[in-house]
C-alpha cells in the first residue's frame, strides 16, 4: 500500500476528533426542568394536576429534537410554603435534584401533602438556582416553573435578585399564579416572570383535568403493562426499583383515564431510561458490563446462566421491548390525531400541565429544539 501524503494522517486524525466531538455534543442534547410547587393548605388541586399531567408533559418534551437527536430530560422538584417543613429552611424542601429517573419524580409527587403556610417565592427560586445540578452549557434549555397563590414578594429574599441570579446562569423563570390573571399581576407574579425572560400564566388549580378517551387507550395501557416484563433489576436496589415502576403505573391509574395512557406512552420514549437499575437500559447505554456483574447483583433466574446465555437473554428482552415500544408509538400517533380532533370540540381549561407545555415549547424553539 502506498504511504499517505505527508500531513494526511494529521488531517484524518483531526477530522476524526471533530466528528467525535460533534457526536458527543449531539449526545448531550438536554432539557432541564425544575418544578416548584406551593404545598400550602389551598394547593391540593395544584398537586392533583401535577400528578395527573406529569407524563403528558414528559411525552411532549420527549418528542422534541435538536440536530436530529432527542434530548435527555432531567426533572427536579421542590415544595415550598408548607408549615410541616423546617422554618429555618424557609418552609422549603428539595424533593428531588435534577434527574432522568422519572419514576422517582412520580413517586415523590404522590407523597406530597399540603399544610400551612408561608410561601417565600424569592427564596425558593434562589434555592433552586443555587442547589440544583444545572448544566453550565448555554445550549441546554434550563427552565424553572413556580406555581402558587400568595404575593410574590413574601419572605426574606427579594425575588428580583433571585431572577437576576437565574438569568446569569441561563435559567428562565416562568410563573404560574393559581387564581385570577389580574390578581397575579398585582401581586407581582408577572413581574417575577418578566425579569427572568419567562412567561406569566394563571390557572385555576381546582379545575379538573379534561380527559379525552380514545379507541386506542386500552391497547396502549396493555402494551405498557407488557413492557414491565422486559425490565431486569440488577444491583442492591434492582428489585425494589422494579417494584416502584409498577407502583407508578398504579399511581397513574388513580388519576383518571388519560394518565395511565400517557405513562405507557412515556415508557416507550428515550427520555424514560432506567440505567441505574434495569439491565437492558444499562447495557444499551454502556453503564455496566454484564461480565463484570457478580451473580448476587443479578436476579435469581440469571445466576446459573453462562455469560453467553446472559447476553442472549438480555438481547431477547431488549428486542421484545423495542417491538412493544414501536407498537405503543404507532397506536399513540393515531391517538394524538383523535385527541386533537376532539379538543377542537371542547373548550380547554387552564391547568398546570397546559401552562407548562404552552410556554416550554416556545422556549425550546428559541434554543433550536424542534417539537413535532
Amino acid at each position: 500500500m502506498k504511504s499517505l501524503i505527508p500531513g494526511t494522517k494529521w488531517i484524518i486524525a483531526s477530522m476524526a476528533l471533530m466528528l467525535a466531538t460533534a457526536g458527543a455534543a449531539f449526545a448531550q442534547e438536554k432539557i432541564q426542568l425544575a418544578i416548584l410547587l406551593d404545598t400550602s393548605n389551598s394547593m391540593d388541586g395544584l398537586i392533583g394536576q401535577a400528578k395527573a399531567q406529569l407524563w403528558k408533559i414528559v411525552n411532549e418534551l420527549a418528542r422534541s429534537k435538536r440536530h436530529g437527536v432527542h434530548p435527555a430530560l432531567e426533572v427536579a422538584l421542590y415544595e415550598y410554603g408548607n408549615d410541616g417543613l423546617e422554618e429555618s429552611d424557609g418552609y422549603i424542601r428539595m424533593v428531588s435534584n435534577l434527574t432522568t429517573d422519572l419514576d422517582k419524580i412520580s413517586a415523590e409527587l404522590f407523597k406530597l401533602t399540603t399544610n400551612g403556610g408561608s410561601e417565600y417565592c424569592g427564596m425558593v427560586i434562589d434555592r433552586a438556582v443555587d442547589s440544583l445540578s444545572w448544566s453550565r452549557s448555554n445550549d441546554v434549555l434550563k427552565v424553572i416553573y413556580i406555581a402558587g397563590n400568595e404575593p410574590f414578594t413574601q419572605g426574606p429574599v427579594v425575588y428580583r435578585a433571585s431572577d437576576s441570579r437565574a438569568i446569569r446562569k441561563g435559567i428562565i423563570v416562568n410563573t404560574i399564579f393559581c387564581g385570577p390573571f389580574d390578581e397575579g399581576v398585582s401581586t407581582f407574579w408577572k413581574d417575577g416572570a418578566d425579569r427572568a425572560d419567562g412567561r406569566y400564566m394563571s390557572i385555576n388549580q381546582d379545575e379538573d383535568v379534561v380527559t379525552i378517551t380514545t379507541p386506542f387507550d386500552k391497547e396502549i395501557v396493555r402494551l405498557g403493562d407488557e413492557l414491565n416484563g422486559t425490565y431486569v433489576g440488577y444491583g442492591s436496589r434492582g428489585e425494589e426499583l422494579k417494584s416502584r415502576q409498577a407502583a407508578q403505573d398504579s399511581n397513574a391509574a388513580s388519576m383518571g383515564a388519560a394518565a395511565p395512557v400517557e405513562r405507557s406512552v412515556a415508557k416507550a420514549q428515550g427520555a424514560y431510561s432506567n440505567s441505574g437499575w434495569d439491565l437492558v437500559d444499562a447495557l444499551q447505554n454502556k453503564a455496566v458490563s454484564l461480565g463484570a456483574l457478580k451473580d448476587e447483583d443479578l436476579p435469581a433466574p440469571m445466576r446459573k446462566m453462562t455469560l453467553p446465555e446472559k447476553e442472549k437473554y438480555i438481547q431477547g428482552l431488549g428486542a421484545r421491548r423495542a417491538e412493544l415500544q414501536e407498537k405503543i408509538n404507532a397506536a399513540n400517533e393515531k391517538r394524538r390525531v383523535y385527541v386533537a380532533q376532539e379538543m377542537k370540540k371542547n373548550a380547554q381549561v387552564n391547568t398546570l400541565g397546559q401552562a407548562i407545555l404552552s410556554s416550554v415549547k416556545e422556549e425550546a424553539a428559541k434554543k433550536g429544539f424542534i417539537i413535532e
